[in-house]
């Protein structure tokens, strides 16, 4: 491994041995007038203690980048959700281009969502003791105790 890939202040590097050399030379009486690094050899551990610890910080970056990302799309939720519920009827157009995408894909099921106000009325009926009518004609007869009822034909 060249020492430029290894260290890129190589100067500087160079500057820091020659300054620890003459510190302990200096007392003998020896001036080093030039130190170079050439070649940096390391071990095949250091070689691959570098390269774990390079793999770890491109880990740390996509999470942090990935973190970023679902902040991001969660905004773009809250600020979508608040326009939603700013109008009305902005919920229903949204359930119907969801069946416009979802018809288009050619499913053959369909989940679609009603709000709880429309089946009530269809829920106090059932929850009511003894017969109740329904639109058509049908009567609701209650099966017992613990059961909602089941939808009867009128003529039997």
């Amino acid at each position: 491994m060249s020492s430029t890939r290894c260290c890129p202040s190589e100067k500087k590097l160079s500057a820091d041995v020659q300054s620890i050399i003459d510190s302990q030379t200096e007392t003998w009486g020896i001036k080093v007038s030039n130190v170079e690094i050439r070649t940096v050899e390391l071990t095949e551990n250091m070689i691959r203690a570098i390269a774990k610890q390079a793999e770890a910080e491109r880990d740390r970056r996509a999470k942090i980048i990935h973190a970023e990302a679902e902040f991001q799309a969660s905004q773009t939720l809250v600020n979508a959700a608040k326009i939603l519920s700013s109008i009305p009827a902005a919920m229903q157009l949204r359930y119907l281009q969801t069946l416009t995408e979802t018809g288009a894909e050619q499913n053959s099921t369909v989940v679609f969502p009603m709000p709880i106000d429309i089946i009530e009325p269809f829920l106090e009926l059932i929850e009511k003791p003894g017969k109740a009518s329904t639109t058509n004609g049908a009567t609701l007869v209650p099966l017992g105790a613990d059961a909602p009822g089941r939808v009867m034909d009128k003529h039997t």
